[in-house]
C-alpha cells in the first residue's frame, strides 16, 4: 500500500488541533477545569513542534523549536494530569515552570550538540511523560482505567520508537501514531466531561435530600443516591431509565400527569405537597415533594426534590396528638372532637342525622376535694373505658372538659335520632351509675344527660353542642341523674346576644370601651419587653361584661371590624405616650380573621403607626391558628404585606389547635406563644413538661421568639427559663393592669428583678 506520508501526518495534525480545540472549549465554558487547558496545551506544543520541524528548513530554529514543544509538551501534560487529580497548587505549579525552563535549555543543548539524537530524545521524552501519566491514573483509583492504559500504550509506543523498534513500514507507523493519539486524546475529553457530570452529580447526592427528574411519561432521567434510598431501588442504573411507578405503588401516568398540569395551572413555582411513598416491600416513607418544571431541548420535565420528613411527622403527630386527645382518657378532647363532629356531618348521606349527648359526672368536684386530684383522674379513666363500651364503632367519644363527656352517635336514619339517643343514654346512666373501685375507695357517681338531635336542634357541630351542653344543665337544676332533650325554650343565649349586640354598637360612640395591659417580661432578665393589649366593656345598661361574652358576639355580627380598629388606635396611642418612660416596649394587639382579611386593616395599621410616631417593630399582631386554616392565600398576602411593613405576627394559643409544623413554614411567623393549657402541667407533668420543651426547641431551630401564657407560679416561670422560652406572661408576673400601674410596674422591674 503506497500511501504519501504527508497526507497522514496533515491528517494527524488536524485530528490533533480539531482536539485541542475541544479541550480548550471545554476549559473556556468551565473555566475552573484548568486540566482541560493544560492537556490542550501539551497535545497542542507536541503538534506544533511536528509542524515546525517539517516546515523549518533551519536547523538551529528547529532545534529551538523542538526543544521549547518537548518541554511545554512534557509539562502540560503533567499538570494537566496533576490538576484532574486535584493534587496541583500553587507552589508546584511554579516549580513546573521552572523545571520546564530548565529541561527547555537542557533539550536544546542536548540537540545542539548531538542532532541526530533529536528524534530518540523526543520519542524517549515522551514516552517517559506518558507512562508516568497512565501510571497516576491507575495507582490514584480514579476510575479512569481506560484512559490509564491508553497513555501506558501511548508511552511503549513512543519508547519503542526512540529504541528503533518501532518497523520503517512509514504508513504503519503513522496509522499507529495516529489511533493512539486520537483515543488518547478522545479519553482525555471524555475525563474532563466525566469529571463535570461527576462533579454535578455529587452536588446534588450533597443535598441529602433525594433529587430526580422525569418526563411526562414518568420516566426518570435523572437522580441521586439519595433517590435511590429513599425509593428502594438497588442502584442508581437500575433507577434511571425506569418509570416512576416501578418503585412505587399507586403512582400511575395520572399521577404523574397531574404535577405537569400543576406547571400548566400554577402561577408560581415550586410547589410543594406531603405524600407517602409506599415502596414494593410495603413500608411507608412520609414525604414532602417540592416540584418546579425543567425545560431541557424545549421539552418540559418535572424537576423533584424528595425529603424525608418522618422525624417531622413524627413530631407534627406528637404535637396533634396533644391538641387533639385528652392526655388522661386518651379520648378526643374538646378541639378535636368538634373537628370528628365536623366530618361527620359533612360526611352524613342523604336521609341521615346525628345525635349529640352531653354527659356531665354529677359533684365530680367533691371527689377531687376529697380524695385529691390522682383520684379523679382514675375515676375519669374508669369512665372513659365504660363510656367505650356504651357506643359503637362508628360513634364518636370525647372529653370536653373537666368532668364533661360527649357522645356522637352519626348516620343515623332520619326520624330515628331521638329513640337511639335515649337508648345509648339509658346505657351510659347505668354504666356510670355502677360502683368505681378506686383503692382504697369504691365510690358511686351519677350522670346528667342532655341531647340535641341534628335538624330539630341545629345543624352545625358548635350548635348541637352547644345545645345539648345546655340540655344538660336543664338535668342539673331539676335533680341530676337524668336524660333530657334540648329544647328551644331552654336556650336564653340566642336573646343575650341579640341584648350584646345592640349595646355593643354604642358601646365605642359612649366611651364604653378601655383597655388593660398585661406585662410580658423577659424570662432571663425579668426585663419588661411587651405588653398585651385586652379590651374590656362596662355597658350602661347591662354592667360589666366579659370578653368571652361579647367578642363571640362581634365575631357573629361583624362589629369585630370596628371594635379591633378602635382597639389598634387606642393601642398605638397609648403605647406613643409611654415613648420617653418605655421606648423599647412593644405591643401586641389581639386580631381576628376578620379584621386580617378587610382590605382596609393594613391601611389602619400604617396610619396608627404613623399617627403616633411608632417604628413596625413594637407592634405584635396575635393570631390564632382558625385564622390560618381558611383563606390560606388571602392570609399569606396580607401577612406578607404585614413582614414587609415591619410588623411582627405572633401565633397564639400554639397547641391547642392543629398545631401543624407546615403552618410555620408557610406563613411569615416571627413568635409562637405557647398555651396555657400545657404551661399549667408542666411542672407536676414529665410528659407536658417534654411537650413544652419540644416546642421550644423546634421554635429556636425555626429562629422564632417563645412566649409562654398562663404562668402563674415560681416554679414554672424557672423551668421554661431553663429549657430557653424567651418570655413569660401570666398572673405570677402580674394580672392585666390599666396604664398608669404599669408605669409602676416597669420601674419594679428595671433592675431585672423577677
Amino acid at each position: 500500500m503506497n500511501v504519501d506520508p504527508q497526507i497522514f501526518i496533515l491528517f494527524s495534525l488536524g485530528i490533533d488541533v480539531l482536539l485541542c480545540l475541544v479541550l480548550v472549549f471545554l476549559w473556556w465554558r468551565h473555566n475552573d477545569e484548568k486540566h482541560a487547558l493544560a492537556w490542550a496545551l501539551g497535545q497542542f506544543a507536541l503538534t506544533m513542534g511536528i509542524v515546525s520541524w517539517k516546515l523549518d528548513p533551519g536547523y538551529l530554529p528547529r532545534t529551538a523549536m523542538a526543544a521549547l514543544t518537548l518541554a511545554v509538551s512534557m509539562a502540560g501534560f503533567w499538570a494537566g494530569t496533576e490538576a484532574f487529580l486535584g493534587k496541583l497548587d500553587p507552589a508546584r505549579l511554579r516549580r513546573a515552570v521552572a523545571v520546564t525552563i530548565g529541561l527547555g535549555f537542557a533539550c536544546y543543548g542536548v540537540f545542539v550538540s548531538a542532532g541526530a539524537v533529536i528524534g530518540v530524545v523526543t520519542a524517549f521524552g515522551y514516552a517517559v511523560i506518558f507512562l508516568w501519566v497512565g501510571w497516576r491514573l491507575l495507582s490514584q483509583r480514579t476510575g479512569y482505567r481506560f484512559l490509564a492504559w491508553v497513555f501506558l500504550l501511548r508511552g511503549l509506543f513512543n519508547l519503542a520508537n526512540s529504541m528503533h523498534l518501532v518497523p520503517d513500514v512509514v504508513e504503519l507507523w503513522l496509522m499507529w501514531s495516529f489511533l493512539v493519539k486520537a483515543a488518547s486524546m478522545l479519553g482525555l475529553i471524555h475525563a474532563v466531561q466525566d469529571k463535570l457530570q461527576t462533579r454535578y452529580t455529587h452536588a446534588i447526592d450533597s443535598l441529602g435530600k433525594g433529587f430526580l427528574v422525569t418526563d411526562r411519561e414518568g420516566v426518570i432521567r435523572t437522580a441521586n443516591q439519595r433517590c435511590v434510598q429513599l425509593l428502594g431501588a438497588p442502584g442508581l442504573r437500575q433507577l434511571i431509565g425506569s418509570k416512576i411507578g416501578d418503585w412505587l405503588d399507586g403512582t400511575t401516568r395520572h399521577t404523574v400527569a397531574g404535577h405537569f398540569q400543576r406547571f400548566a395551572d400554577a402561577v408560581t413555582y415550586p410547589y410543594v405537597e406531603t405524600t407517602v411513598f409506599r415502596a414494593g416491600t410495603g413500608a411507608e416513607l412520609p414525604v414532602e415533594l417540592i416540584a418546579s418544571p425543567h425545560y431541557e431541548r424545549g421539552q418540559l420535565f418535572c424537576m423533584m426534590l424528595v425529603m424525608d420528613i418522618t422525624d417531622r411527622k413524627k413530631k407534627d403527630d406528637q404535637l396533634y396528638r396533644a391538641a387533639h386527645y385528652d392526655n388522661v382518657t386518651g379520648l378526643l378532647n374538646r378541639h378535636g372532637l368538634g373537628i370528628e363532629l365536623d366530618r361527620a356531618l359533612l360526611a352524613r348521606a342523604a336521609g341521615q342525622q346525628c345525635a349529640v349527648l352531653f354527659i356531665d359526672i354529677d359533684k365530680f368536684k367533691r371527689i377531687n376535694d376529697s380524695f385529691g386530684h390522682a383520684t379523679g383522674d382514675q375515676l375519669l379513666r374508669q369512665a372513659a373505658a365504660r363510656l367505650r363500651e356504651c357506643v359503637g364503632e362508628a360513634d364518636l367519644l370525647g372529653r370536653f372538659g373537666g368532668d364533661e363527656f360527649v357522645v356522637v352517635l352519626p348516620g343515623l336514619v332520619a326520624g330515628t335520632a331521638p329513640e337511639c339517643a335515649a337508648v345509648c343514654g339509658e346505657r351510659v346512666l347505668r354504666a356510670l351509675g355502677a360502683s368505681f373501685d378506686l383503692a382504697p375507695h369504691a365510690i358511686t357517681v351519677s350522670a346528667s344527660i342532655g341531647v340535641a338531635c341534628q335538624g330539630s336542634d341545629g345543624a352545625e357541630a358548635d350548635t348541637l353542642v352547644r345545645n345539648a351542653d345546655i340540655a344538660m344543665h336543664e338535668v342539673k337544676k331539676s335533680g341530676r341523674g337524668q336524660l333530657r332533650f334540648y329544647d328551644p325554650a331552654m336556650s336564653a343565649y340566642a336573646r343575650e346576644a341579640l341584648v350584646i349586640d345592640g349595646a355593643l354598637r354604642g358601646a365605642i360612640a359612649a366611651g364604653e370601651l378601655w383597655l388593660v395591659y398585661q406585662p410580658i417580661i423577659d424570662a432571663r432578665t425579668g426585663r419588661l419587653d411587651k405588653v398585651e393589649a385586652l379590651l374590656r366593656w362596662h355597658s350602661a345598661t347591662l354592667g360589666h361584661v366579659g370578653p368571652d361574652r361579647f367578642i363571640p358576639v362581634a365575631e357573629d355580627s361583624g362589629l369585630i371590624i370596628d371594635l379591633g380598629a378602635w382597639v389598634l388606635a387606642e393601642a398605638c396611642r397609648q403605647l406613643g405616650a409611654w415613648r420617653a418612660d418605655l421606648p423599647q416596649l412593644a405591643m401586641s394587639i389581639n386580631v381576628s380573621a376578620r379584621q386580617l382579611l378587610d382590605p382596609a386593616f393594613i391601611s389602619l395599621v400604617e396610619q396608627a403607626l404613623a399617627d403616633h410616631g411608632l417604628a413596625p417593630q413594637r407592634l405584635e399582631l396575635e393570631l390564632t391558628e382558625r385564622v390560618l386554616i381558611g383563606n390560606g392565600e388571602q392570609v399569606r398576602a396580607a401577612l406578607a404585606r404585614l413582614h414587609d411593613l415591619g410588623v411582627s405576627i405572633s401565633l397564639d394559643d400554639f397547641g391547642t389547635g392543629y398545631s401543624s409544623l407546615s403552618y410555620l413554614t408557610q406563613f411569615d411567623i416571627n413568635t409562637l406563644k405557647i398555651d396555657r393549657g400545657f404551661v399549667t402541667g408542666m411542672v407536676d407533668s414529665p410528659r407536658s413538661h417534654a411537650l413544652v420543651a419540644t416546642i421550644v426547641a423546634m421554635g429556636h431551630s425555626l429562629g422564632m421568639r417563645l412566649v409562654a401564657e398562663g404562668v402563674e407560679t415560681a416554679d414554672q416561670a424557672r423551668a421554661l427559663d431553663v429549657i430557653g422560652c424567651h418570655y413569660l406572661q401570666g398572673y405570677h408576673i402580674s394580672r392585666p393592669v390599666a396604664a398608669d400601674e404599669l408605669l409602676r410596674f416597669a420601674a419594679s422591674r428595671s433592675g431585672g428583678e423577677r
